[in-house]
């Protein structure tokens, strides 16, 4: 696969912040990308190891993340949680707004290829996880992967398509200017090959005000089939659980969208709710997703 092309893995030199806690390194497409690996004290090749992908702007060590990080360790689990680039080398912590944007939502895939074939190294049993956009994410690299590195993926609160489209529908409420016309403007200057030229729009994602390439800007704000999560999870082979909070506002379909497939896979895909959870599990809610992420891998193995 091309993204495995120049990929070199980098131990971080600095100790852990225990026995069970290590800063890996990934040199992926030349950007250094950081990530915690968690294990319990009896880390062995049969020790399922979870690979987690966080949300839209977000980075490895958010709360969703990194409770449900030590709620598996907990379960006898290890997690590699990973932060993607974004295009920027050794990125830490939540993108700042005011730097400026040049990456792609398909930018993500390799990256969770290269920090899943990382995880082969350490364990038999590897599981793709994303949350949110990066349950997106996740999905795409299935559905690009004829053979995943991965033994199964879950989808936690994962971004839908109608979840984009209301996402488009709503710039201009949000922005105080219309989509269209600059997503027009960034879609003829990609088609010009000039996809590298900067924009400065009144919004990007989260981000006012922002400056953005104009290939950023059309990688996230036009309609593309990428967007369908479902639709992608149908086209992959592998075992997937998708976790659907009850009070999730950011994606409340995410149980209608999967629940087509989830009857018709033969088991394959596998639909679970969590009562009263919203969309980042917050509290003991990460326990509830602890467990059922639990229960499928030891069903997959």
């Amino acid at each position: 696969m091309r993204w495995l092309m120049g990929l070199t893995v980098l131990l971080a030199l600095a100790g852990p912040a225990s026995a069970a806690e290590q800063e890996l390194e990934l040199s992926v497409a030349g950007r250094s990308t950081l990530a915690t690996l968690r294990t319990p004290d009896a880390m062995t090749p049969d020790t399922p190891l979870v690979v987690m992908t966080h949300g839209t702007l977000a980075h490895k060590d958010m709360e969703v993340i990194q409770v449900l990080a030590k709620a598996l360790e907990q379960r006898g689990i290890a997690s590699l949680a990973h932060t993607l680039s974004l295009g920027l080398d050794r990125r830490n912590g939540m993108y700042d707004c005011a730097v400026r944007h040049d990456y792609l939502t398909d930018d993500a895939v390799a990256e969770i290829g290269a920090w899943v074939t990382r995880a082969k190294g350490m364990s038999r049993l590897v599981f793709a996880l994303g949350h949110s956009r990066g349950g997106n994410q996740v999905a795409r690299y299935l559905a690009g992967n004829e053979t995943p590195a991965a033994a199964g993926a879950v989808l936690l609160a994962p971004v839908t398509a109608k979840a984009e489209a209301d996402l488009r529908a709503s710039y201009a409420k949000t922005y105080g200017k219309p989509l269209e016309p600059l997503l027009e403007q960034a879609t003829k200057t990609v088609a010009a090959g000039r996809g590298g030229e900067w924009m400065d729009v009144p919004g990007f994602i989260y981000c006012r005000n922002a400056v953005v390439t104009a290939r950023a800007f059309a990688s996230f704000y036009s309609a593309d089939a990428g967007q369908d999560t479902a639709a992608l999870v149908a086209r992959a082979k592998l075992p997937v659980l998708v976790l659907a909070a009850t009070k999730d506002s950011v994606v409340p379909d995410v149980a209608a969208s999967f629940a087509p497939l989830a009857g018709s896979s033969g088991g394959r895909v596998q639909l679970d709710t969590i009562e009263d959870a919203d969309h980042f599990f917050r509290d003991l809610f990460a326990e509830d997703v602890a467990d059922r992420i639990a229960e499928f891998i030891k069903q997959t193995r």
